[in-house]
């Protein structure tokens, strides 16, 4: 057992999973309304890193932005599902998902990425929110022959509230726990961690459990004014993940800026870093 884990462990080098935010592949303001502009540029500047380092591995992610999330706060799906109409909600839920899913999907396929969807509605069981089961042999073969596997926010069942919606830095935790990436990216609007929330004038440039406890209040002071819970819970997860696995890099950037997305994925440090301990890129 120790030596398979150990194998495990090391299975992909070069593996980095990336997060498109809802909020910067949709108008948050406007339901049902997609970037497809914006993802067209990130689609771009993802083949370009790709073509320009081929070792490089990668497990894309996307939020629901204006899709899911309307639907999903109507019927409270994230809290649990258990009578007729919260499961028409689940299905109206999934149905929002899959819809942006698969414009994102066709502009991946025009930039000629060699995308596969892996749905988590149909493969991963939750228990009180959080995934306990995925059957990860799919993503683990397409890695291994180059193809690009996505994941998106998306219901799924769940044995203590019946269904709810997963969140992509939900699936993140659980795929990072069991493929080991080097890095997370975590790509929306804002360009890092606010020091200074609402000022908005300096970002913190890193973060570790040494230096926590001084940046908390200022997360938790923006965490308080945005109706998501993004923020305070990407840090706290974030440090979590770092602390268990050895090498894990966290990014919080903004992917609005032409170039962002091929720099971080280049191994530039942009925006805010959750720092675990160092290791070698590609």
């Amino acid at each position: 057992m120790g030596q398979e884990h150990n194998l495990r462990e090391h299975e992909f080098e070069n593996l980095q999973l990336l997060k498109l935010g809802g909020s910067l592949i949709t108008d948050k303001a406007q339901p049902h309304t997609a970037h497809p502009d914006v993802m067209r540029r990130l689609a771009r500047e993802i083949s370009v890193v790709l073509q320009e380092a081929p070792s490089l591995q990668l497990v894309l992610g996307h939020g629901s932005g204006s899709f899911g999330h309307v639907v999903g706060q109507r019927y409270g799906t994230r809290k649990g599902v258990r009578t007729t109409e919260e499961w028409q909600g689940f299905q109206e839920v999934w149905w929002e998902a899959r819809a942006l899913n698969l414009i994102f999907m066709e502009i991946l396929h025009e930039a000629g990425l060699p995308a596969l969807i892996f749905p988590p509605s149909a493969g991963a069981m939750a228990d009180d929110g959080q995934v306990v089961d995925w059957t990860l042999a799919p993503i683990r073969n397409a890695l291994k022959a180059g193809l690009l596997p996505v994941v998106y926010g998306d219901v799924a069942f769940d044995r203590t509230r019946g269904g709810t919606i997963l969140s992509t830095e939900d699936l993140f935790d659980y795929l990072a726990r069991q493929l080991r990436p080097r890095r997370i990216l975590l790509a929306g609007l804002e360009p890092g961690v606010w020091a200074d929330y609402p000022e908005r004038k300096r970002i913190i440039p890193e973060i570790t459990s040494a230096n926590i406890a001084e940046v908390l209040p200022a997360v938790k002071e923006a965490d308080a004014v945005d109706v998501t819970g993004g923020m305070a819970s990407k840090v706290s997860q974030s440090l979590e993940l770092v602390a268990a696995i050895a090498g894990l890099d966290v990014l919080i950037f903004s992917g609005a800026e032409s170039g962002a997305f091929r720099r971080a994925l280049s191994g530039e440090q942009v925006g805010t870093v959750i720092k675990g301990a160092p290791g070698k890129l590609f």
